[in-house]
């Protein structure tokens, strides 16, 4: 772990428990029930930001799909291993990364900041200091929608607690829980629009990066098909979240490229 990713990773902890303690401080619903003992309501608040936590620890720590060498799968084989990691056919050469000079496999792309080149690399996200590739792609749609119903729950708990008045002892008071109010708003903004964002480009079996950059990725400039790897909504929903193994993307890009139109 990096100083960089330490220190991203602190502040996302110290600003959740910050948000969090600040709503409870003040005069909100959520202290209003704590008061009147109905603790039902602020103790699943509580469990929620914790699970929210939590999970961006294990998208932020976990391995993207880092692609192994040739010796490192070699020494570490297993038959488990073997069986997650799919098997390209012998027909079809991977290229080899200029940076690690590991086989690529189809839709892999090299990241500069993790050193490493990623299996079906959608971005590398600043937040959690990790690229989010195959391996924590799912996980990573499950902790933002974990994020955005806290995010929605707290910003109703703030808005509870502002009762407007035009004087400088109201804004002395209340400062901090509109401020609070007011960062809830727009990480709520920016978490919905790339909650949304995600969402589509998965149901077309895209990535961020296939997005933005089609014109320069030469399997899909020289595809037939403008998108070699959509299978329809509901089948590349469930291969996204249901699949329990990686996939050789060769497959299917050669099986759909050589399908009859």
């Amino acid at each position: 772990m990096g100083a960089g990713g330490l220190w991203v990773r602190a502040a996302h902890t110290a600003l959740s428990g910050a948000l969090t303690l600040g709503l409870f401080l003040h005069r909100t619903d959520l202290q209003k029930q704590e008061e009147r003992g109905e603790l039902l309501q602020p103790l699943i608040f509580v469990l929620l930001v914790l699970c929210s936590v939590l999970l961006y620890f294990k998208v932020s720590l976990m391995d993207p799909g880092f692609v192994k060498s040739e010796e490192e799968v070699k020494a570490g084989k297993s038959e488990e291993q073997s069986m997650v990691i799919p098997q390209v056919p012998s027909n079809i050469k991977m290229r080899r990364c200029g940076y690690c000079m590991v086989k690529q496999p189809m839709r892999a792309k090299h990241c500069q900041l993790c050193q490493h080149c990623v299996r079906r690399y959608d971005h590398h996200c600043p937040w959690i200091e990790n690229c989010v590739g195959e391996k924590n792609h799912p996980l990573f749609i499950v902790y933002l929608s974990v994020q955005l119903v806290v995010l929605l729950w707290g910003g109703h708990i703030a808005w509870s607690g502002l009762y407007f008045e035009q004087s400088w002892d109201w804004l002395q008071h209340n400062i901090l829980l509109l401020m609070s109010f007011l960062l809830i708003v727009i990480f709520t903004v920016v978490v919905l629009l790339l909650l949304i964002s995600q969402l589509y480009l998965i149901s077309c079996n895209t990535t961020t990066w296939e997005f933005m950059s089609h014109h320069r990725i030469s399997y899909l400039r020289h595809s037939e098909l403008e998108n070699p790897f959509d299978q329809g909504v509901i089948l590349n929903l469930w291969r996204f979240f249901c699949s329990c193994h990686l996939t050789a993307w060769e497959n299917i890009y050669f099986h759909r490229n050589n399908e009859p139109v």
